[in-house]
């Protein structure tokens, strides 16, 4: 895996632009979530850890970093929020959105791998991604 700065240097000197101090301390605090983040959580991480970024950089740079899939963005819930994960690392999964409390759980299920697969080739087509998403209740025994 090659090195995240480096990724994004290079999208951003492809589409002139810098990689500013602001735009590396939040591509350095993105990695730290292990879970879906939102852009206000991010931008609570940054100030907790003095980082003096503002919100409309922020937002702008989730956008470059999910453009330069550093960051995957996935939309949970009936309010259609916007949420990341860190991308770089390569490792997918999929998700459960719990509706009562908006807890999102991620979950792995190789089953749905080879689903995805076995049904993109049947139609002529190599599976490259895909997203998966349950929303349920919970019930009272797991």
């Amino acid at each position: 895996m090659a090195d995240p700065e480096a990724i994004f240097r290079s999208f951003l000197h492809a589409r002139r632009l810098k990689l500013t101090d602001e735009r590396a301390a939040i591509l350095r605090a993105a990695p730290r979530f292990n879970r879906p983040f939102e852009a206000e959580e991010l931008l609570i991480m940054l100030r907790e850890l003095n980082e003096r970024v503002s919100k409309a950089t922020v937002y702008r740079t989730l956008k470059h970093l999910v453009d330069a899939q550093l960051l995957k963005q996935v939309v949970f819930g009936a309010n259609k929020q916007s949420h990341y994960e860190w991308a770089a690392d390569g490792r997918g999964h999929d998700h459960l959105v719990d509706m009562d409390s908006g807890k999102i759980v991620p979950f792995n299920n190789a089953e749905i791998v080879r689903l995805r697969d076995e049904i993109a080739r049947s139609m002529g087509f190599s599976a490259v991604s895909h997203r998966f998403q349950i929303i349920g209740k919970r019930s009272a025994k797991p």
